[in-house]
């Protein structure tokens, strides 16, 4: 059996990915609330010229659409997720949650008419072009639900205060907006689709993304369920370890010898490592390690994308969880911790008998924070 060999964690494509998303939300709001105040007429105060406005709403709706194509690109370059650059500009073509990438297909999409129609304005006429500008506005919500439903960090707590920021800014403006258009015949509709579109992304969004099992309802594919995600694989359906023993507190830093087996189940698109372990000697206990990589060409083995680590041991108040930090051949490094605050770096040296199965080796854990 082949050990995973190659460097531990996600790529840099996929930290990548997970910034310009961020980033792309942020820019696609800024260039809604300037447009908006272009439309307010918000030219009276002299810092605030008309032409500085539009300025400002031009670049910026440029320069999101140039962070959204580093968005697409590290998307595709990741290589985790089976997402193509074809997947980016026809919705609900991705085999990788459909109907959510095709929002973001559609996003980009509408950001596109907005730019070429833009630089043919002139033989298109105001007219026409102005209908296309507002329906490029479009673009902000749907690109909201495809954040919502696709992405990595919908959960983090920063992400969730960075998406209602940006939704609280635009529902202001937009109802300044509506404020204004005091005798136009749309405004009683305008006014109800602004209170709804908000209230039905929150509503949607704490029925369907915050709960647990999203990823599957979501539409991503049964290999990258089993095998994991670049963050965190995801050993949903792996037995957690038994409940560590009540006893003396467990004395850190340890030495501890490692016995068990070493399992490997092959997916469509990679394969998932089991270690199952017993801690003796200056802990005892019980240490499961899981794996998800994809394979390397050449002399086989596989390089991770993602990690599970569980440290149950007699002393410790609760299991320990956490992930793989760094990885050489048959050595790593992972960071555990528990609800409480505790944090350990445990480091392991195993042997791995290929014919057997069978795994060996020793075990350091060294308290992160100078805790023992």
């Amino acid at each position: 059996m082949s050990f995973v060999t190659a460097a531990a964690g996600p790529s840099a494509y996929w930290y990548l990915a997970r910034g310009t998303g961020a980033v792309s939300l942020v820019l696609l709001t800024a260039s809604v609330v300037f447009g908006l105040m272009g439309s307010l007429r918000l030219a009276a105060a002299p810092r605030w010229p008309r032409f500085a406005i539009d300025g400002l709403h031009r670049d910026v709706s440029l320069l999101a659409i140039a962070v959204l194509v580093v968005h697409i690109v590290t998307s595709v370059l990741d290589g985790f997720a089976p997402i193509t650059l074809t997947d980016a500009v026809i919705p609900l073509a991705s085999k990788y949650r459909p109907l959510w990438m095709g929002l973001g297909a559609l996003a980009f999409d509408l950001l596109l008419a907005l730019v070429l129609t833009s630089l043919i304005r002139r033989r298109l006429g105001y007219r026409s072009w102005r209908a296309i500008h507002w329906l490029a506005y479009l673009s902000w919500p749907v690109a909201v639900l495809h954040g919502l439903g696709t992405g990595t960090d919908t959960k983090a707590w920063w992400m969730l205060a960075l998406t209602v920021a940006c939704m609280a800014v635009v529902v202001a403006f937009v109802l300044l907006r509506i404020a204004r258009a005091a005798d136009s015949p749309v405004r009683a509709p305008a006014l109800a689709l602004s209170v709804a579109a908000p209230l039905g992304i929150a509503i949607f969004t704490l029925a369907g993304p915050l709960q647990r099992g999203w990823a599957r309802h979501a539409g991503t594919p049964a290999s990258l369920l089993a095998s994991g995600s670049a963050a965190s694989v995801a050993a949903q359906s792996v037995a957690r370890p038994a409940a560590p023993r009540r006893g003396d507190t467990l004395k850190t830093p340890f030495t501890a010898t490692l016995n068990g087996t070493i399992s490997q189940t092959n997916e469509p698109d990679g394969a998932i490592v089991d270690i199952s372990l017993r801690v003796s000697g200056g802990a005892r206990g019980q240490l499961r390690v899981r794996m998800a990589g994809a394979p390397l060409g050449g002399a086989g083995g596989l390089s991770m994308t993602g990690s599970q680590v569980d440290l149950s041991a007699i002393g410790l108040a609760s299991v320990l969880q956490g992930r793989i930090v760094s990885l050489q051949g048959q050595q790593f490094v992972a960071r555990v911790a528990d609800g409480t605050g505790s944090v350990l770096d445990l480091q392991a040296n195993l042997n791995i008998d290929n014919n057997s199965n069978a795994v060996t080796g020793t075990l350091s854990a060294t308290p992160v924070g100078g805790g023992g």
